[in-house]
């Protein structure tokens, strides 16, 4: 380590790592990096502090586009279940936002990376950054997908099936979960998250298998069914973005990677074992 730098970490909600959500909203600028010592070199000492200021800041404008993003998955669950297309509008007009929040963090995260932090948790964190960014934009655009079944369901839709309903809240429990392990580094919560996604697939295939029943005998119309199954499909979608985003989280806390194997997902392993 240089002998002009100190590390300096905030204890956070769990691992003993910092916790950026923390850092971000006491002003405290040192999360996951090194605060200079009173050496006399001001240029290092000012590099340092910006940059660890701006890498706080990012990751606190990261959480919450995670809660925006959550907040437009369960209205646009909502508004399936009760097929208000006013409120399916809204979902799709929240998409720009969004964006354009994913546009501003991508060019935050370049502008970080220009600095030429050498310091390998540094650059970790901000890659992470830039990959979650990308997760949460692609959630949005599911949950849009799902507003946009709203329309044209016709006078009379048949009722959504309870398996639809448990799946879809078990999908916004994830994505609920994982921004709480992003804010506070919660390597367990990201775990859990990641041991849930099996049971979301299952979830898929009884309702692909309920649906296809239940059109052989007359129960649903082809045109219900394919509604059904069409958010059955972005909600698991959404499922291995909130995966995605726990893996990540992982391996920000610790350096390690999670591999997902045909059984499941494994204990995380260092790059190169």
């Amino acid at each position: 380590m240089d002998h002009h730098r100190k590390r300096r970490r905030t204890i956070g909600a769990s691992q003993g790592k910092p916790n950026p959500a923390f850092e971000a909203a006491h002003g405290d600028p040192a999360w996951g990096g090194y605060t200079a010592r009173a050496t006399g070199q001001s240029h290092e000492t000012l590099h340092v502090t910006e940059f660890t200021k701006n890498l706080a800041r990012l990751m606190s404008d990261l959480v919450t586009q995670g809660d925006r993003v959550t907040d437009m998955l369960l209205r646009a669950v909502e508004c399936f279940f009760d097929l208000d297309e006013a409120k399916a509008q809204g979902v799709v007009d929240a998409d720009a936002v969004i964006d354009n929040v994913d546009v501003e963090i991508e060019r935050a995260s370049i502008l970080l990376l220009a600095m030429g932090e050498t310091d390998e948790h540094e650059i970790r964190s901000v890659l992470t950054v830039v990959k979650i960014n990308n997760e949460l934009e692609r959630i949005g655009d599911c949950a849009v997908n799902i507003a946009e079944e709203v329309t044209d369901f016709g006078e009379s839709p048949e009722p959504v099936p309870q398996t639809f309903r448990v799946m879809a809240n078990s999908v916004v429990g994830m994505l609920r979960d994982a921004t709480r392990s992003l804010s506070n580094l919660d390597r367990q919560l990201a775990e859990q998250v990641l041991g849930f996604d099996d049971t979301v697939d299952q979830f898929k295939r009884e309702i692909i298998l309920d649906a296809q029943q239940k059109v052989a005998s007359g129960q649903f119309t082809a045109k219900f069914a394919f509604k059904v199954l069409t958010v059955a499909k972005s909600l698991e979608r959404i499922a291995d973005h909130c995966t995605n985003i726990c893996e990540q989280v992982i391996y920000l806390d610790s350096g390690m990677v999670v591999r997902h194997m045909p059984q499941g997902w494994s204990k995380p392993a260092r790059p190169g074992s």
